[in-house]
């Protein structure tokens, strides 16, 4: 498995729209070896040890519980929420969900790399987008000085959470 990087976020995806002067994008990558299909990489990841403390979290601060059949189905497109997500954009290689209060989007997306004669793995993306959301009084609010302070915090949780996933992820071979 070679290192995590952050890259752009890709120009035709569905997380592209919300990489804009009014909010955060990013994207970070990580290629595995052999096929993992987008299916796989949805479970691996909403079912890492790392992601279970996430929705612990949830569950008992938000009231948004979630198991690991739930993210199943979430993998095989038969369920269109999950936790605190709603399923926003889904095709073949990526999915976009938003949070419950519409001001985040989660975003996943596993391609092929190599073929041919050529090694043979795939691209793991994982990104996230913060999007300005209606203050009290119907203004927009800007991102403050909370998501400044947890912005490290984000881009780490953020590497390790594609970790875990890229450690899990089943190629079909």
């Amino acid at each position: 498995m070679t290192a995590i990087k952050p890259c752009e976020v890709p120009l035709d995806s569905l997380l592209r729209k919300y990489k804009n002067d009014n909010g955060y994008a990013d994207c970070y990558v990580i290629e595995v070896p052999g096929r993992v299909s987008q299916a796989a990489f949805i479970e691996a990841f909403y079912t890492s040890p790392l992601f279970k403390v996430e929705r612990a979290i949830l569950k008992h601060l938000a009231s948004k519980p979630s198991t690991d059949a739930e993210a199943r189905q979430l993998a095989n497109g038969s369920a269109d929420r999950f936790a605190a997500w709603r399923v926003e954009g889904q095709s073949a290689s990526e999915l976009l969900l938003a949070d419950f209060t519409g001001c985040t989007r989660s975003w996943l997306m596993a391609s092929p790399v190599g073929g041919g004669t050529g090694a043979v793995g795939t691209r793991l993306h994982f990104g996230s987008a913060v999007v300005s959301c209606p203050h009290r009084g119907g203004r927009k609010a800007g991102m403050g000085w909370l998501f400044m302070a947890l912005l490290g915090f984000h881009r780490l949780y953020s590497r390790l959470l594609l970790r875990a996933a890229g450690k899990r992820a089943r190629p079909a071979y």
